[in-house]
């Protein structure tokens, strides 16, 4: 058996951008910066300010921008407000996100040892006992708290052998066939 070469084709990456072209993050934060709106730039206006400005962008140019402005916008350097791009400002609280927030940690000073000594043991504590009280009765099985009666449903009573109904074949199960009625030869 021949061993058999393959020839697999290196992976090709995309083409880097143009010497001349900084990167994206750049482009867009200079794009925003130029526009200068109090209510932030849109997607359309930011593409169109970085197509004036540069040239030689790359064909994917709207993909690679969608893709850096989420970037930018999950890092938190871009605020979405309205579908606007803008600066967020270094004033404003930081926004919260939904839900309850979590409770703050409780820091444990160096040194101290968590989790010493035997886990408690599961279900319900038992109540505390008089020492000086009589140990109480053992249980008895069966006992009952004051009906008298077993708990749970009570057994099925064994079946006797029934009384044979008149007649001499015991009837069989489900509903009997219907009687049709005797005809009559025609034409005598």
């Amino acid at each position: 058996m021949a061993t058999e070469e393959t020839h697999n084709p290196p992976l090709t990456q995309p083409p880097p951008l143009a010497p001349s072209l900084p990167q994206y993050p750049e482009m867009i934060m200079a794009a925003i910066e130029a526009l200068n709106d109090k209510n932030g730039s849109d997607k359309s206006a930011i593409s169109s300010y970085i197509e004036s400005t540069y040239t030689d962008l790359p064909e994917a140019h709207s993909t690679l921008l969608s893709h850096h402005l989420d970037q930018l916008k999950q890092s938190g350097q871009l605020v979405l407000v309205q579908n606007n791009y803008m600066k967020p400002d270094p004033n404003a609280l930081p926004r919260r996100g939904r839900g309850r927030p979590p409770k703050p940690k409780v820091t444990v000073p160096s040194g101290t040892v968590v989790g010493v000594g035997p886990p408690r043991p599961r279900g319900r504590p038992p109540k505390p006992r008089d020492p000086f009280a009589p140990p109480p009765p053992p249980k008895a099985k069966n006992a009952s708290t004051g009906s008298g009666r077993p708990r749970g449903r009570p057994p099925k009573k064994a079946k006797t052998a029934p009384a044979p109904a008149t007649g001499g074949a015991p009837r069989g199960r489900g509903r009997p066939p219907k009687v049709k009625p005797a005809v009559a030869p025609v034409g005598c």
